[in-house]
């Protein structure tokens, strides 16, 4: 926009003949008399003034540098005070990390009422679930399996994928290492192909063909049993074992050991299946010959399946399905088995012998089969014979009562199985029902929770179980699964010590409470990248060893990390995401809790059930609020939060008020997080607002500090009004000395509905006759104009304002919301003209006006621009300004603004039909 292109468009002001950077001023409502244009270097008259007028307004000048120098300090950001004004804080992954910590914790339901019933007796409605958590290796003991369960298990087992390769290598090699998680069926999968496998054997005539093992003797043991042929086994006998390979001081056995024992297997014609948990210490059985994954059964088909059976059950369907201990995983249940084990499918076909059985049969066998079939068919035929005449002698006439019988006992079968129908189609669309699924919680069910879903489903459709018990079932499915976790983890340590009096061996802490350690980083930072879970948990494993043992310095294994084992035994799921890295977004490697319900039920648990380890995780999430990564520390805020309000006085003292007088501030803001995320819940929320008022009003400046970041929530206080207040009390107390960190606050605010009542004082407060809150109104109008969106607002994408979250708020809400563009462009009118914010205040005009487009030319904030400008220079002397800004960016030698790119910002503020009649004017 040179000189002579301005002579060629009249309608367009020239630029002032000023020999500095500084603008022109004119007065303006709300401008104050000794900031007004007199103090402007281009005032008329300046050049005829005296030496003492000269020296005055030297001064003068001075003080207005001296107030513009104060002024740009009290600009700053609060939350960079410890790095330096140049390190760049990222305020909007912050916001992103607590909104996405919020969300995962929420999960439909308010964590102090975490719905939960006795989990070691579960009864709801007609329903009565044992629930048994003990460590399944621990709990089983040498023993024949009753034929009564293995003929449940031949019937119900659901074949998970693989299922033939698995036997064909039992068959194959006599030995199988079966690994999973905990809960997933394995034990009742194990279970399915000893039964199968011996079944047509040597043993297939013996009651006990399948036995229990002793994890106590493990691998070796068992091998010196078959071998020796303990307690009178016969040939052909199936092993099922569970060695106890997390107990510490446990050695798992080596390749040596699974030789021995195939090989005693193979001379007694028997079969061994040798259950074990995913993770570092089984994963060397799993990598070798004998080792297999066992996959988990499918959970729509385990729900559907028991269901049916269920409401056939109800309908006096002649198969009935008993129950079982299971692998001990789960539990049992009043219609059949609860636990890991249990028969959630119908395969009743299992019955059938298969192509592999009837090659395995001798010949003998099926000669021997044939004819005894052949006699038993003729003396059933002779039997059939007679029993037909004798009853028609005996009948007679009755006859025609017995087929009208029939026909009607025919026509009741009908509407029973037009009613089971019904009922199934209910069911199916019960199980789809958005509460029902959100009150579950979990992505995929385990055997055990099936089965409770299933009851719950059919008692609810018979009328046994209302609608609320059936919803308090359902939530209770992850409690009970938290509740497994970490049931009596540490039982081994505080064993006495062995009968030759040695002391127990307890340098196995760190792979013990590993697991543990994991599910509790996975609830407090679910979301997160796998890299900060896994080290957040590792710090966590030290933490519990320490507090376990304090004498020992615990070993901390650098090299046997399992991350699939990890994904496993916490059933969590990874994904790629965005991860925040030095402001910029990228790809990484995400992980999540399998279920919504599953962070709150750990934390729920961990601080209900567990006091002691309360210690540990308090300095764990203390250590986390130190992390310089937002996604770690604000989700930990987050948590802490949650933690606060299940106890809130030990989460205050422990957590709250130490953090809150931090002297850093990533600390004071993980309090100020904590205590907004408890201000969520009503039943807390009076209670913070009283913390929060007196910090506000009697607090040490650290308190203050921390009281205007929770105020910026807007939960704090109960009603606008008293958070703008309180605000205000903490930003002009000392001389502003904490102006900056209640400016900022007041701009969070303004994402909020209530936006229109801060505008309202901010007005109020820059007639205000106190320079301070003058001062709290400039900044906080400044600060409005050099703040993104997505550094303030909680929304998620898909909102007027969240679809613009790398727009300035102040054009965001200009294009958002039209009925406030008046007074927004009114008060940032007023810190263009107010000599002690206005270079700042130019420097955010500028930055304003580049955001118009982006680099390549794609629109940016045209919209906003296009909104607030006409508004801003609705005076001449207001356009003769833009002109004169727009003139100062184009000769910027770093980044000079186009000739086009100018005249199209001056045409968004400047209207076609103003510019028409300025035209007229200037010619007239």
């Amino acid at each position: 926009m040179a000189d002579e292109a301005v002579a060629e468009h009249p309608a367009e002001p020239a630029a002032p003949k000023a020999k500095d950077a500084r603008s022109p001023e004119a007065p303006r409502g709300g401008a104050r008399g000794d900031d007004n244009a007199k103090d402007a270097p281009d005032a008329p008259g300046s050049s005829d003034a005296s030496d003492a007028a000269d020296a005055e307004a030297a001064e003068r000048e001075k003080e207005r540098e001296r107030a513009a120098d104060r002024f740009k300090d009290r600009t700053r950001d609060p939350l960079a005070e410890e790095q330096g004004e140049e390190e760049p804080t990222d305020a909007a992954a912050a916001t992103r990390a607590r909104r996405s910590g919020q969300k995962l914790l929420a999960s439909g339901r308010d964590l102090i009422g975490f719905d939960r019933s006795d989990v070691g007796r579960l009864h709801i409605g007609d329903i009565n679930i044992g629930l048994d958590a003990r460590r399944s290796g621990l709990s089983m003991r040498d023993g024949p399996v009753p034929e009564e369960e293995l003929l449940r298990i031949r019937r119900t087992h659901i074949e998970p994928e693989g299922y033939v390769r698995l036997r064909r290598a039992l068959e194959a090699r006599r030995l199988l290492v079966l690994g999973g998680a905990p809960g997933t069926g394995r034990a009742s999968t194990a279970l399915a192909l000893l039964e199968e496998v011996t079944r047509g054997g040597e043993g297939g005539q013996n009651s006990e063909r399948v036995r229990r093992a002793d994890p106590e003797k493990g691998v070796r043991g068992l091998a010196t049993q078959v071998m020796e042929r303990e307690g009178g086994h016969p040939r052909g006998t199936g092993y099922l074992l569970e060695p106890a390979l997390d107990r510490p001081g446990t050695l798992p056995p080596d390749g040596m050991d699974l030789d021995q024992l195939a090989s005693a297997l193979a001379q007694q014609g028997s079969y061994a299946v040798v259950v074990v948990s995913v993770g570092s210490a089984a994963n060397p059985l799993l990598a070798g010959r004998y080792g297999a994954i066992c996959p988990p059964a499918p959970t729509r088909e385990l729900v559907a399946v028991r269901l049916r059976q269920r409401l056939e059950e109800e309908h006096g369907d002649p198969v009935r399905v008993g129950g079982g201990d299971g692998d001990g995983d789960g539990g049992s249940a009043r219609y059949g088995d609860g636990g890991e084990g249990s028969g959630l499918g119908g395969h009743t076909d299992r019955d059938r012998d298969t192509d592999q059985d009837r090659d395995r049969h001798s010949d003998r066998g099926r000669d021997g089969g044939r004819d005894r079939d052949a006699d038993r068919g003729q003396d059933s035929d002779r039997d059939e014979s007679r029993t037909r005449d004798a009853d028609r002698d005996r009948h007679g006439d009755r006859g025609q009562d017995s087929d009208r019988r029939e026909g009607r006992t025919r026509h009741t079968d009908r509407d029973s199985a037009g009613s089971l129908s019904r009922l199934l189609e209910r069911a199916a669309e019960l199980r789809e029902d958005p509460e029902v699924t959100e009150a579950v919680g979990l992505d995929d069910l385990r055997p055990a929770e099936a089965e409770l879903f299933a009851s719950l489903l059919a008692g609810h459709l018979l009328g046994s179980v209302s609608r609320e018990e059936l919803l308090s079932g359902c939530r209770g499915l992850a409690a009970v699964q938290a509740y497994e976790w970490f049931a009596g983890v540490d039982r081994a340590l505080a064993a006495p010590p062995p009968g030759d009096g040695r002391a127990p061996v307890r340098s196995g802490t760190a792979a013990l409470f590993h697991p543990v350690a994991f599910r509790i980083a996975l609830a407090v930072l679910g979301g997160a990248s796998h890299s900060a879970v896994s080290a957040a948990a590792h710090l966590l494993t030290w933490e519990l060893s320490v507090q376990s043992d304090p004498d020992s310095t615990p070993a901390r294994p650098l090299f046997c990390d399992d991350p699939e084992s990890d994904l496993a035994l916490s059933r969590a799921r990874p994904d790629n995401g965005p991860v925040d890295v030095a402001g910029a977004e990228v790809t990484g490697r995400l992980i999540f809790y399998r279920g919504t319900a599953l962070p709150a039920a750990v934390l729920a648990e961990l601080w209900d059930r567990h006091f002691p380890v309360r210690a540990p995780v308090v300095r764990w999430l203390r250590l986390l609020a130190d992390d310089p990564r937002p996604q770690v520390s604000m989700r930990a805020a987050v948590a802490a939060g949650e933690l606060s309000v299940r106890d809130f006085e030990h989460g205050y003292a422990e957590l709250v008020r130490p953090l809150a007088e931090a002297p850093t501030p990533r600390r004071r803001v993980f309090a100020a997080t904590a205590l907004d995320q408890a201000a969520g819940h009503a039943s807390h929320r009076r209670a913070v607002r009283k913390v929060v008022e007196d910090w506000s009003r009697h607090g040490t400046p650290a308190l203050r500090w921390t009281a205007a970041m929770a105020l910026g929530y807007g939960r704090s206080a109960d009603s606008m009004d008293d958070t703008l207040d309180a605000l205000a009390r903490i930003g002009v107390r000392d001389d502003g000395e904490q102006l900056a960190v209640a400016s900022l606050n007041l701009v969070r605010l303004l994402t909020l509905p209530e936006c229109a009542t801060v505008l309202r004082r901010l007005a109020d407060w820059t007639g205000h006759h106190g320079e301070e809150y003058q001062d709290l109104a400039l900044v906080s109008i400044v600060r409005l104009a050099l703040t993104d969106v997505d550094e303030v607002l909680d929304d998620e994408p898909g909102t007027p304002l969240g679809d613009r979250g790398d727009w300035p708020l102040l054009l965001a809400l200009a294009a958002t919301r039209p009925e406030l563009t008046g007074k927004l462009a009114d008060l940032f009118w007023t810190a263009l003209n107010t000599a002690r914010s206005r270079d700042v205040a130019f420097d955010a005009l500028e930055t304003l006006l580049r955001s118009a487009s982006r680099k390549d030319g794609s629109e940016w904030t045209r919209e906003g621009l296009a909104a607030l400008l006409p508004a801003l220079t609705a005076e001449e002397h207001d356009r003769r300004r833009l002109d004169w800004l727009l003139r100062r960016m184009m000769r910027d030698q770093d980044r000079p603004l186009t000739e086009e790119r100018a005249r199209a910002l001056w045409r968004l503020a400047v209207p076609a039909r103003q510019r028409r009649s300025e035209e007229e004017e200037s010619h007239g």
